[in-house]
């Protein structure tokens, strides 16, 4: 049995912890909190150490999902949860630019962390004003080999999609053992 801790990161709002309960297997353990003033304004709680999820690809393979707090005020978890992981995956809300800025900035931190494979999730594609892909990959300045996938963080076929392609990455980079 093979167990892959993955962390989801990205900017407060971006859709980490509704990835998460969207595929997982089990009950998403989170650490959500409410919370006041200005932020209220867009939703009524926030991750405040992590959320926990699973999800077993088949019977050698079970992904661990660990997703990470957005608010700059929590980001000393971050390096905590980075240990040991095998991938990561930045999620970008692809409906608000005011965030793109942030998004680079944790996308280089978590690579800072740990040389991982990683892919960008371009996430509330459902929403009117949602960049196309393109356009987010030259705003988050992204190389043509970063993986950059469309991503509905509810719908469970897209965040599967996300996921597999992160584990083709991790695949990648995997030496095949000597003969």
């Amino acid at each position: 049995m093979q167990n892959v801790k993955i962390v989801v990161t990205g900017p407060f709002n971006a859709g980490k912890t509704e990835f998460i309960r969207s595929v997982s297997e089990i009950d998403v353990v989170s650490t959500e909190r409410k919370i006041t003033a200005e932020a209220e304004k867009v939703k009524s709680s926030t991750t405040v150490a992590m959320d926990f999820g699973r999800i077993t690809v088949d019977d050698d393979l079970v992904l661990y999902l660990f997703g990470t707090p957005g608010q700059k005020r929590f980001d000393f978890m971050w390096e905590i949860l980075s240990e040991g992981m095998l991938g990561f995956i930045v999620m970008v809300d692809s409906a608000h630019p005011e965030t793109f800025r942030e998004a680079r900035s944790i996308l280089e931190t978590f690579h800072a962390y740990a040389p991982t494979p990683y892919v960008v999730a371009a996430n509330k594609q459902d929403c009117d004003d949602a960049w196309e892909a393109e356009d987010l990959r030259l705003a988050l300045r992204l190389d043509p080999q970063v993986k950059l996938l469309p991503c509905v963080a509810s719908q469970k076929e897209t965040v599967k999609t996300i996921l597999l392609e992160l584990l083709y990455s991790i695949l990648e980079t995997i030496e095949t053992p000597a003969d």
